[in-house]
């Protein structure tokens, strides 16, 4: 296995990277957004989070256990 970063072959401490160095790359392209997972319906997001808020509002609150 070669390393998506630099094409190196892989080291197995740093798996599937071949240093911290390009591990830390990786990392970096992940937390400024250069990596992005693709949504096909963006706006299911805001609906799917009402629908989880409504069904939260409408249960019953739980109760909690006395410890004796």
């Amino acid at each position: 296995m070669n390393c998506p970063i630099c094409k190196k072959p892989a080291a197995p401490k740093y798996r599937p990277f071949c240093s911290r160095r390009c591990a830390d790359v990786d990392l970096g392209r992940w937390l400024n957004g250069s990596y992005a997972i693709p949504a096909d319906d963006p706006e299911g997001l805001d609906e799917a989070l009402e629908k989880a808020r409504t069904t939260l509002e409408d249960e019953p609150p739980q109760k909690s256990r006395q410890q004796d």
